[in-house]
C-alpha cells in the first residue's frame, strides 16, 4: 500500500494569518495563529500534489483519514518541558568544550573562557545551552567517555545555577549519568540514540528529555558520499521508526525534539531540500530543532562571498526556517541571530 506524507505549505503571517484563520481560509501552524497555511503538499515516493485544505474532504476515504491525522499533529500546540514557544524560535547557544571543534577550535576549552562564553550566550538571549565535550565535525575521532566527562564537568558546575535549560551534546550513557546531579534538562545525541546500547535505559529511568537526531554513518564517515532514495521521506521514516522504538523501550513521555541533522551525512542538495521542505516534520507531532549555524552548505552556496563566521548565511537560514514553524535553532552567534529576530518580528508580525 502506498504511503502518504503531509507537508503544510502556502503560509500566511501576522494579521493576515489571524484574519484568514477567523474566516476559516487557513489553519494555524503548531497552534500559533501568527503563522497559518491554506494548502498541503500530499507526497508519495512517486508523486506530489498541492491541495487546498478545503478540498481535502473530496479525497478518497483512506487518504483523507491519514491527512486529517497528520493535520491534527500539524495544527496542535507543541509542548516541551518548561519551554514556551512564541512568535520566533527559541535559541540554543552552542558551547564546545573541545580542542578540535570546526567552529571555534578550542576557544572555550578551558573553564575560564567557557564561563565568559556562557554569560555572553545567556545575556544575548539563549534559553538553552548545548554543552559538548566531543567534537562531531566531519572526520572527528571518538574519545573515551572519561575524557569527555573531564572536559564538561567544570562547565556543568558553572551552568547548574543559571536560568537556562542545560543540554548535553553526548552519545555516551556514562557521561549522562555523571551529569545528572547538574540539573540536566536535555540530551542531544547526534547518533540518534544508536551509539550506546545503554542510553535507552538511562533515558527511561531518569525521564530525561532528549533530541532524536538524524545522522547517516558516524562523524568519522558521515560525509563519505552520503546517499538517499529520497532524503526528505527517508528521514521522515527514520523519525517514525525511532519513535516506535522509543515507545517499545517503554519511554512514555513526550519531551522529545526532532532534528534532521543538517550537515550530518548530507551533501549540498540534501541540506537544501531539508531546509526548504522542513515543514513536513510537523506532522510527526513534536517540536523541530535545526542546526544550520556556520555549516558547510553556506560556503557552497555563497562561494566567493564565504566568510569564517558565516553569519549572513546562518541568519538567513534561521529566518527562512522560522517561516516554516521551526521551534528551536541551535546557533553559535546568539547575539547576531537574536538581533535579527528582534527586527524580523517587528517587521513580520505587525
Amino acid at each position: 500500500m502506498e504511503k502518504y506524507y503531509t507537508r503544510a505549505c502556502n503560509f500566511y503571517y501576522g494579521s493576515n494569518s489571524i484574519k484568514n484563520i477567523s474566516k476559516k481560509i487557513s489553519l494555524p501552524l503548531n497552534g500559533n495563529k501568527l503563522i497559518s497555511f491554506d494548502c498541503i503538499e500530499l507526497i508519495t515516493r512517486n508523486s506530489k500534489k498541492i491541495i487546498n485544505v478545503k478540498d481535502i474532504k473530496k479525497l478518497p476515504k483512506n487518504i483523507k483519514k491519514k491527512i486529517f491525522s497528520d493535520l491534527n499533529n500539524i495544527t496542535k500546540k507543541k509542548k516541551f518541558n518548561k519551554l514556551k514557544f512564541g512568535k520566533t524560535p527559541i535559541l540554543m547557544g552552542v558551547l564546545n568544550a573541545t580542542p578540535d571543534s570546526f567552529s571555534d577550535g578550542g576557544k572555550f576549552f578551558n573553564n575560564k573562557s567557557a564561563t565568559k562564553q556562557i554569560k555572553k550566550l545567556l545575556d544575548s538571549g539563549a534559553q538553552i545551552i548545548d554543552l559538548g565535550g566531543e567534537s562531531t565535525r566531519p572526520g572527528a575521532q571518538d574519545i573515551l567517555p572519561q575524557e569527555e566527562w573531564k572536559r564538561v564537568k567544570g562547565k556543568l558546575n558553572n551552568l547548574k545555577n543559571k536560568k537556562c535549560i542545560i543540554s548535553l551534546d553526548t552519545r555516551k550513557s556514562f557521561v549522562i549519568k555523571k551529569s545528572l546531579p547538574y540539573k540536566l534538562g536535555l540530551i542531544n545525541d547526534v547518533s540518534g540514540l544508536s551509539y550506546d546500547k545503554e542510553i535507552f535505559e538511562v533515558l527511561k529511568r531518569y525521564k530525561i528529555p532528549f533530541v532524536i537526531h538524524h545522522m547517516q554513518g558516524t562523524p568519522k564517515t558521515m560525509q563519505n558520499n552520503p546517499h538517499y532514495k529520497n532524503v526528505l521521506l527517508d528521514i521522515y521514516d527514520y523519525f517514525e521508526e525511532k519513535i516506535k522504538l522509543i515507545r517499545k523501550k517503554k519511554i512514555k513521555h513526550n519531551n522529545i525534539i526532532l532534528d534532521p541533522g543538517i550537515g550530518f551525512g548530507k551533501n549540498l542538495k540534501h541540506n537544501i531540500t531539508l531546509i526548504s521542505k522542513i515543514s513536513i516534520f510537523h506532522s510527526l507531532g513534536f517540536p523541530i530543532m535545526l542546526g544550520v549555524s556556520k555549516k558547510r552548505y553556506i560556503k557552497d552556496l555563497s562561494q566567493v562571498n564565504d566568510s569564517k563566521e558565516r553569519i549572513g548565511g546562518t541568519v538567513s537560514s534561521c529566518i527562512y526556517s522560522s517561516l516554516q514553524g521551526v521551534q528551536i535553532l541551535r546557533v553559535h552567534d546568539v547575539n547576531e541571530v537574536h538581533q535579527a529576530f528582534k527586527v524580523f518580528e517587528k517587521l513580520q508580525f505587525n
